[in-house]
C-alpha cells in the first residue's frame, strides 16, 4: 500500500520543512514551488538577500562548505528535508547528517556527494556504467596538465576544475602556449579549489543537449523515471546563454540519450530532477555531465511545460504524482548584468514584454557583475525558432543601469 502523503501548515508544529542549500535564482524557483504545495522553506545561501532568501519563510547567510556551521543550522532548524542546489557544499557532512536520521537529502547524499565533484561522477559514468563520454584524463598540476594533454588527450581540448558550476574556470586551450594560462583560470573558478582539474578532449558533436530526467513516486509507491523534451542550448565559455524546447533529435538518439539518462540517475538514486547533459551527432551520444537538482537550461519549462522543472522537483521529493508534458515550444535568454555595481535597476522591460508571448524574470540578485547572470527573457512561438527569435529580440530590449 503506497504510503499516505501528508503536508502540514507553514510555521505551525506540523509543518513540512525544506532547507534549500543554495538559493539563487533556480533555488528560488523551487522554493515558490514548494511554497505554492504549503511547505515551510528555509533558504541558505553564503551571501545576504540571495534571490531565494526574498521568498523563504526564513532566511540563513553561512559558508556552507564549514561541516560544522553546516550541522549545527540543521540541528537547529530541523528540516524534514534538505536540498542541496550548488556545489559548494559539506557534502560528507550531508552524508552524516543523512546516516543520523537527521533529515532526507535530495535526491541522497551519495548523489549530492558524486556529482559536485567532475572527477567522480565521470569515473562513475566511464568506468563504472561503461557510458560513451569524451576522452579524459585528470591533473593535480600544470606539468600533469601538459603530460596529459601532450599523451593523449591532445589540442584542441577543454580544461575544467574537478569542482565548479555554470562554466566557472573552465577553458578551451588550442596550443602548449595556452595550458598554464587555462590552469591558473581553473584554479580561479573552482568552487572548492583542490588544485585539481580534468581536461577532456573534443568530440566531434552537432548539438549538445539537456536531457531533464525525473525520478518521482508512482501510484504504488514505487519509484518510476520520467523524462522531458530534449533541451537545446548554446554555451559560451561553458555558460548557458540560451535555450530551447524541443530539441529535435532522431528517434535513435532520443532513445540513447533516455538510456543514458536512465542509468546515471538510477545509479545515483533518489527523489527529483537530474539534469543530464550530453553531446549529439547524428544517432550517437555521449555523456558530458549531471546535476542533480533544477539546471539552468530547463528555465525554458517555465513558458514550455505543464510543470516546469521546479515544480517537477518539488513535487518529485515530496513523494507527488509529475507531469513531464510539453505544452508548446518555448525558448529563454539571459539577461546579464553588463556592469559592476551593486542594487542595479532595468530599463527596457516595457520594449520587452511587447514582444508577442514574451515573459521574463528578473532574479533580485544584488550585486551585478558583466557576465552574471541577472534574469531570462522566456517566449513562446509555433517552433522553437519562432521562439527562439522572439526570446532574443526580447532580452535585447532590457537593459540594466546604476540607479
Amino acid at each position: 500500500m503506497h504510503k499516505k502523503i501528508i503536508i502540514g501548515t507553514p510555521l505551525s508544529p506540523s509543518a513540512t520543512k525544506v532547507m534549500l542549500l543554495g538559493s539563487g535564482e533556480l533555488g528560488k524557483e523551487v522554493i515558490i514551488a514548494l511554497q505554492r504545495l504549503g511547505v515551510e522553506t528555509i533558504a541558505v545561501d553564503r551571501y545576504p538577500n540571495a534571490p531565494g532568501h526574498q521568498v523563504a519563510h526564513r532566511a540563513h547567510v553561512i559558508n556552507m562548505t564549514d561541516a560544522g556551521a553546516l550541522r549545527d543550522l540543521v540541528e537547529r532548524e530541523q528540516p524534514h528535508i534538505i536540498v542541496p542546489e550548488i556545489e559548494a557544499i559539506a557534502t560528507d557532512m550531508l552524508v552524516e547528517i543523512e546516516k543520523d536520521g537527521l533529515a532526507r537529502v535530495i535526491p541522497t547524499a551519495r548523489a549530492a556527494q558524486l556529482t559536485m565533484n567532475r572527477e567522480f561522477i565521470r569515473c562513475l559514468a566511464a568506468e563504472t556504467l561503461r557510458l560513451p563520454t569524451s576522452p579524459y584524463a585528470f591533473a593535480s598540476s600544470v606539468a600533469e596538465l601538459r603530460a596529459a594533454i601532450d599523451y593523449g588527450i591532445g589540442y584542441p581540448c577543454v580544461v575544467k576544475p574537478v569542482m565548479s558550476s555554470s562554466g566557472k574556470g573552465q577553458s578551451k586551450i588550442d596550443n602548449a602556449g595556452e595550458v598554464e594560462r587555462a590552469w591558473d583560470h581553473a584554479a580561479s573558478g573552482s568552487r572548492v579549489d583542490q588544485g585539481r582539474v580534468i581536461v577532456e578532449g573534443f568530440v566531434d558533436f552537432e548539438y549538445e543537449i539537456t536531457q531533464l530526467t525525473v525520478r518521482a513516486m508512482d501510484s504504488n509507491g514505487q519509484i518510476e523515471t520520467h523524462f522531458c523534451e530534449p533541451i537545446g542550448h548554446v554555451q559560451i565559455h561553458g555558460d548557458y546563454v540560451e535555450s530551447w524546447q524541443p530539441q529535435f533529435m532522431s528517434e535513435p538518439a532520443l532513445k540513447r540519450a533516455r538510456d543514458i539518462a536512465g542509468k546515471v540517475t538510477a545509479n545515483l538514486g533518489g527523489l527529483g530532477i537530474f539534469g543530464v547533459e550530453l553531446f549529439i551527432k547524428g544517432d550517437d551520444v555521449w555523456f558530458s555531465e549531471v546535476s542533480p537538482r533544477p539546471h539552468d537550461t530547463g528555465m525554458v519549462t517555465m513558458c514550455s511545460q505543464f510543470q516546469n522543472e521546479f515544480e517537477l522537483h518539488a513535487r518529485a521529493l515530496l513523494g507527488l504524482p509529475v507531469c513531464t508534458k510539453l505544452m508548446m515550444p518555448g525558448a529563454s535568454a539571459v539577461i546579464y548584468g553588463g556592469l559592476e555595481a551593486s542594487a542595479i535597476g532595468f530599463a527596457g522591460i516595457d520594449e520587452a514584454l511587447l514582444v508577442p508571448q514574451s515573459d521574463l524574470r528578473l532574479f533580485g540578485k544584488p550585486e551585478s557583475f558583466p557576465k552574471r547572470r541577472m534574469g531570462v527573457v522566456l517566449a513562446t512561438g509555433t517552433d522553437t525558432r519562432e521562439a527562439r527569435l522572439r526570446a532574443r529580440l526580447a532580452a535585447g530590449k532590457v537593459v540594466p543601469v546604476k540607479v
